[in-house]
């Protein structure tokens, strides 16, 4: 068998050319391998449907629906794409559609020439859920926020799921990626899509009887945006199933565009190790943000430390300090896990305080600003402040619960006349948890300024020319390393 196990014993699959995509996959889907039970999937499913729809997934004649066509699933579709399947894209904002149809990208980190592209392989957008009844695969890539109560919001799921309902077919495999907490998948869309469907489907489940069924999984997405180090398709697939014979479809349509798919017992474990991977960095960059704080207090650069700490060759992995977390998954993983929780009367007090310090880090920035001033005898009120980036890291697109958005927003509480530089968003509206209504401001004058804030390190700035310029630097990631200057508060 092509790809043999790695040393967990998990599958490893290999593309081979002329192969499908499928080298090193074959009945041994359970893990570790070769537990697998054909005798259970033919209880589910027909066993010649089932071969069927691999065999089209091998040959990349398979359907695919993305439904949300954001930082997730564009990438995904493209992906898909490359492979050569034809993909519809399915979206609830009709501008998107619209850019995609006409070969236009809205992220900045894909280049409207991969929307070309993939408009070759048969890829195109729409906002009608009718169209789901033609595919042979639904992926669900929509996004989980929280409320105001810090509570998990899964209303962009169960809305898809209700829209999606009345369009499923028989045999059809719906996989969730969007980050959620356990027993999603199998507690709140199983049971929607049994209901909402028009054919009186029910999910696959290991020992029913055979016949139509849907298949139903879920698949946590990993995409880091801006990382260029790794191929979206080196990264390795998780993969849980309501059945086997849904986890075997899964690891077909995974299989065919990623080098390697983990598959697990059930969707819940799927979903509880996206959790773990996110809450792993949340507690690690707590851990460094409240060390800051300390080393602060104790004239201590914290990045030197974390510097001479990573020369360790084992028991150490670094983690650098920031201003607040951003991006979809670790400011908002912790809460999913420690609301679920609650219902096993179990308290996750350690994630909780966690979440706690990395909230708290906009506040400490704030404080950190009126210091600063301070020394200068001002006070943040009536002080005009520039803040240096919205997005929520470097160099990409991205403003979800980015601390910048925090952050403006406190100066402004307080009286400050704000405005802000950044390459990537020309203006800034409103959102979810933000209404800012700002535009661009260019870098120019940064005299005239009381404070410049560096929140996000953008690439393209000249962190030695701000200095220069600038009155007071106020620095939350560490990005005028190497500079040495009096206007310069690092925290």
């Amino acid at each position: 068998m092509a790809g043999g196990k790695d040393a967990a014993g998990y599958l490893r699959i290999q593309r081979r050319p002329g192969v499908g995509g499928m080298g090193g996959w074959v009945d041994g889907t359970r893990h570790p391998a070769g537990s697998y039970n054909r005798a259970s999937m033919d209880d589910v499913m027909d066993r010649s449907a089932l071969d069927a729809l691999i065999d089209r997934m091998r040959r990349r004649e398979a359907r695919i629906g993305i439904v949300g066509m954001g930082y997730v699933g564009l990438p995904l579709a493209l992906l898909f794409s490359e492979q050569g399947f034809a993909v519809t894209g399915f979206d609830i904002e009709t501008g998107k559609v619209e850019a995609l149809n006409r070969g236009e990208s809205y992220i900045v980190r894909i280049d409207a020439a991969e929307i070309r592209k993939a408009q070759t392989a048969g890829f195109r957008a729409t906002t009608d859920y009718a169209e789901a009844a033609g595919m042979d695969a639904m992926i669900l890539c929509v996004p989980t926020p929280l409320n105001e109560y810090h509570e998990p919001d899964l209303s962009y799921v169960t809305g898809t799921v209700d829209a999606l309902a009345p369009h499923v077919v028989p045999n059809q495999l719906i996989v969730l990626e969007s980050t959620t907490y356990p027993g999603t998948t199998e507690e709140v869309v199983a049971p929607r899509l049994e209901a909402g469907n028009r054919r009186g489907l029910r999910i696959a489940r290991d020992g029913q009887a055979g016949g139509n069924c849907l298949h139903l999984a879920f698949s946590p997405e990993r995409e880091d945006p801006g990382n260029d180090t790794i191929a979206r398709a080196d990264i390795p697939k998780v993969v849980g199933g309501c059945s086997m014979a849904t986890r075997e479809l899964g690891m077909a349509l995974y299989g065919s565009i990623f080098h390697r798919v983990v598959p697990v017992s059930s969707p819940a474990v799927a979903e509880m190790t996206k959790l773990l991977e996110n809450i792993y960095r949340c507690v690690n960059i707590a851990l460094v943000n409240e060390l800051k704080q300390l080393a602060m207090r104790m004239g201590i650069d914290i990045h030197e430390v974390i510097e001479a700490a990573k020369t360790k060759p084992f028991g150490f992995q670094a983690f650098y300090p920031g201003p607040g977390l951003g991006g979809h998954c670790i400011p908002i993983d912790p809460f999913y896990l420690s609301w679920k929780a609650k219902q096993f009367d179990f308290r996750t007090r350690f994630i909780e305080l966690a979440g706690e310090v990395n909230t708290a880090m906009p506040y400490f920035v704030i404080d950190q600003i009126a210091a600063g001033l301070n020394e200068h005898a001002k006070p943040i009120k009536g002080s005009r402040i520039l803040v240096l980036g919205l997005a929520y890291k470097r160099d990409i697109d991205d403003l979800r619960e980015s601390p910048s958005l925090t952050i403006i927003e406190l100066l402004r509480q307080r009286g400050a006349e704000v405005a802000y530089n950044d390459p990537y968003f020309p203006q800034v509206g409103h959102g979810r948890h933000y209404a800012l209504n700002m535009t661009n401001t260019p870098l120019e004058n940064l005299g005239s300024y009381d404070a410049v804030v560096i929140v996000t390190d953008h690439s393209s700035y000249d962190y030695a020319a701000i200095v220069e310029q600038a009155q007071l630097v106020i620095d939350t990631r560490n990005a005028t390393k190497g500079i040495e200057s009096a206007k310069i508060v690092r925290c």
